[in-house]
C-alpha cells in the first residue's frame, strides 16, 4: 500500500508533463547538441519515477528516515513545479533556479539515503545524474535564448 502512496505522488509530478507539453515554443529555442530526443524523455521519467516511488517506500520501512523522507517530499513538489514554470510560463531563468535547488535537495537525499541503506541510493542515483542532463539543457537554453 504504501508503494502506490509513492507512486501516486510520481503520477501526480508526470501529470504535470501531460497538461504542460513542450509545444511549438520549445521547438523554436535554440538547444544545445547534446539535447536528447523527444521521445527518451517520457521514456527516462517514467523509469525515473518509478525507482522514486521504490526509493520512497524503502525509505518508509527503515526507522530514522524521517529527514530523508522530508527531502523526497520536497524534491517531488520541487519536481512538479519545475514543468508548469517552464512549459507553461516560458520562464526559462525561474526554472533553472527550481532546478538547482531540485538538484541540491536530491543530491542530499541521495547521500542520506546511501548512510541509511546503500541500495536506496543506488535506486536514486539515476535520478541525480537525469538532472545534471537536465541542469545542463536548461542552462543552455537560458543562455542561447535571451
Amino acid at each position: 500500500m504504501t508503494f502506490f502512496i509513492f507512486l501516486l505522488a510520481c503520477a501526480a509530478a508526470a501529470s504535470t508533463g501531460i497538461l504542460f507539453k513542450p509545444g511549438q515554443w520549445y521547438e523554436t529555442l535554440v538547444k544545445p547538441s547534446f539535447t536528447p530526443p523527444n521521445w527518451l524523455f517520457p521514456v527516462a521519467w517514467s523509469v525515473i519515477y518509478l525507482l522514486l516511488a521504490w526509493a520512497g517506500y524503502r525509505l518508509s520501512l527503515i526507522p530514522g528516515s524521517q529527514t530523508v523522507l522530508a527531502l523526497w517530499a520536497a524534491q517531488i513538489a520541487l519536481n512538479t513545479l519545475w514543468t508548469p514554470v517552464f512549459f507553461g510560463a516560458h520562464q526559462v531563468f525561474a526554472a533553472m533556479l527550481i532546478l538547482t535547488l531540485l538538484w541540491l535537495v536530491v543530491a542530499a537525499m541521495v547521500v542520506m539515503a546511501l548512510q541509511l541503506d546503500v541500495i536506496t541510493g543506488l535506486i536514486l542515483f539515476p535520478y541525480l545524474a537525469w538532472l545534471c542532463v537536465a541542469a545542463a539543457l536548461n542552462f543552455s537554453i537560458l543562455r542561447n535564448n535571451r
